[in-house]
């Protein structure tokens, strides 16, 4: 451990020779797309910047290795500029380095200039409904985490085998993520980066039947057309929506003229509800598309005592007269719908650390374009100097991987701007060496870059041995093995 710690260093030494005597010391928590599109702005616009990024995992990438859909690969290709980042001369990645535990905030703060959290979302809004701690009752996040090869999901192993359908509460593009999982033939998935305990499971599945139930109609869908489009390709498979569920008032004319994708959605939905297989399939798939409808409650099986058998669903109708702001409200008419797994696809949720202001009402950390308040009364005024923020927890969990290039872009302009005025100045603060010597204290086992070099080698290697582009290492100890051999 010493010796690791003597080594490394001996690297940051030779790097420290690039920089400036008095360089500015920076820390960004959470290597998903918002902390490194920050660690890129802040190198770009800082030539005195000396930014660190640290992450609770042994893999960087966040959301890219975790969360994008296996079926996904040209959206995971930003990992080649992202690496680039992380192989800089002025940037070091600390994999294995856990904010609250292997470091506190206040710690960070008194080591760094500048500390930006972009730790993400990750845990899960809660209906708060009865039988919502069912067994078989899951978060979509831990679904995908599971099928994506998160250590922390790995031995998830959700019941596929019990029933033929399953429910999925939502319809935004996580949930049609996990539908087309759920559907999609297993061949079709074997030659993706997927977990292969994942592809085990889905290979022995008994889900046929896949429900997406939505508060609100067809003209509000959460999703993209280009997930619907992906959904209608799915071979043999059988999409269905009730016809009176397409039906449009004018308040729904009124938002899909003024919204473009809200349009294109619906025409897509359409399309897909009226178009039939051609010849029939030895192994039908059914997805079905449940419009106006609420979940009131989980219910709890007969046979299995503490599994979920159903979903007490109750009907809703928009009210409010503005488009585009048109709220569900229930109407007092129920009906069950049968299944043997739910997977909850409502929202990510970010999680407060020690020291941190925190706007519990919105799951974010209250902020002016990325300057950090210290609580939520919006006063300019109460700012917390030196402590930024970016990504979902700063916005909250919405938009694509390019949403955060533009909420880095804010934030270091925030930074910049501080430092122009002199609200912010470098200091003799130690940095990484400050951080390396209280990690090494605390007998934390830091995974630099090149240790995740290692890992993603293994794993390209293992892929190769199957056609997959690479078999996740999918448990802290073989993540930890590999990286430290």
């Amino acid at each position: 451990m010493k010796m690791a710690i003597f080594q490394a260093r001996t690297w940051f030494s030779r790097t420290f020779s690039t920089v400036a005597s008095h360089p500015l010391r920076v820390c960004v928590v959470g290597s998903g797309p918002a902390g490194f599109y920050t660690a890129e702005k802040m190198l770009k616009a800082h030539q005195e910047a000396q930014v660190d990024i640290i992450d609770r995992l042994p893999t960087p990438f966040g959301l890219v290795r975790s969360g994008v859909a296996p079926d996904h690969p040209e959206t995971k290709i930003v990992v080649n500029q992202f690496t680039r980042v992380a192989q800089h001369e002025r940037c070091t990645f600390f994999g294995n380095v856990t904010l609250g535990s292997s470091v506190t905030l206040p710690e960070l703060r008194e080591l760094y200039d500048v500390v930006v959290l972009a730790y993400g979302a990750e845990s899960d809004r809660v209906l708060g409904i009865p039988g919502e701690d069912l067994s078989g009752v899951y978060a979509a996040r831990e679904f995908v985490w599971w099928y994506n090869g998160h250590p922390n999901c790995r031995y998830l192993n959700p019941d596929l085998k019990s029933s033929d359908t399953a429910v999925i509460l939502g319809q935004g593009n996580v949930a049609l993520d996990v539908a087309r999982i759920l559907l999609r033939p297993t061949t079709e998935l074997a030659s993706t980066d997927i977990a292969s305990h994942a592809l085990a499971a889905l290979e022995d599945s008994s889900i046929r039947k896949v429900y997406l139930v939505g508060r609100r109609g067809p003209a509000q869908a959460a999703c993209t057309a280009k997930e619907l489009r992906e959904i209608n390709g799915i071979k043999d498979l059988q999409i269905h929506i009730k016809e009176a569920d397409l039906l449009t008032t004018p308040e729904d004319e009124e938002e899909m003229k003024n919204n473009r994708i809200r349009k294109r959605v619906y025409e897509l939905l359409s399309k897909a509800a009226t178009t039939r297989a051609s010849h029939p399939s030895s192994d039908p798939r059914e997805l079905h598309f449940v419009f106006f409808r609420k979940p009131d409650k989980f219910l709890e099986s007969n046979e299995r005592s503490g599994h979920v058998s159903g979903v007490r669903l109750e009907k809703t109708k928009l009210i409010g007269d503005r488009p585009g702001e048109r709220m569900a409200a229930g109407t007092g008419l129920f009906e069950d719908l049968g299944c043997g797994i739910v997977l909850k696809s409502i929202g990510y949720k970010s999680i407060p650390v020690d020291g941190l202001p925190f706007d519990h009402r919105k799951g974010v950390v209250p902020n002016i374009r990325g300057r950090v308040l210290r609580d939520t009364s919006g006063d300019p005024m109460l700012l917390e100097k030196g402590l930024y923020v970016c990504g979902w927890l700063k916005r909250g969990p919405t938009g694509i991987i390019a949403t955060n290039l533009y909420c880095a872009e804010e934030t270091v302009a925030s930074i910049s701007e501080d430092l122009k005025q002199g609200v912010l100045a470098s200091s003799s603060s130690s940095g990484r060496e400050g951080l390396l010597q209280l990690l090494d204290s605390r007998n934390v086992r830091v995974i630099p870059f090149g240790e995740w070099e290692k890992i993603d080698s293994e794993e390209r290697r293992l892929g190769s041995l199957r056609n997959k582009p690479r078999e996740k290492l999918a448990t802290w100890e073989e993540l930890q093995k590999v990286a430290t051999e």
